[in-house]
């Protein structure tokens, strides 16, 4: 029982690095694929006036990061198709998710 809990344990403890892993991947893919339109960091200067700032986003009521990365894996008209995987848009959602 103790072995159990001392594997639950220890993985438990690697969850937060994970999670850091994927904003900081969300981040070099928001910087490559964003930000030219949205403003993807607090030290970017400018994004499009046609695209909200990911803060924005982030902020807005019933934000969720999952339904994010579903929206973010089907193309739409006014975003380029950046053909993510579905890790690749947890982790674009996980970044946005963070600039709250």
């Amino acid at each position: 029982m103790s072995r159990i809990i001392a594997a639950l344990l220890s993985f438990m403890a690697l969850l937060p690095t994970a999670a850091s892993a994927g904003v900081a991947d969300g981040e070099k893919l928001a910087k490559r694929w964003c930000a030219a339109c949205h403003v993807v960091a607090s030290d970017q200067k400018a994004g499009s006036t046609q695209a909200p700032a990911f803060s924005t986003v982030a902020a807005k009521p019933g934000f969720n990061a999952g339904a994010l990365a579903l929206f973010l894996l089907t193309p739409h008209p006014k975003m380029p198709d950046m053909n993510l995987s579905r890790g690749e848009a947890a982790d674009l959602a996980a970044y946005i998710a963070a600039q709250k």
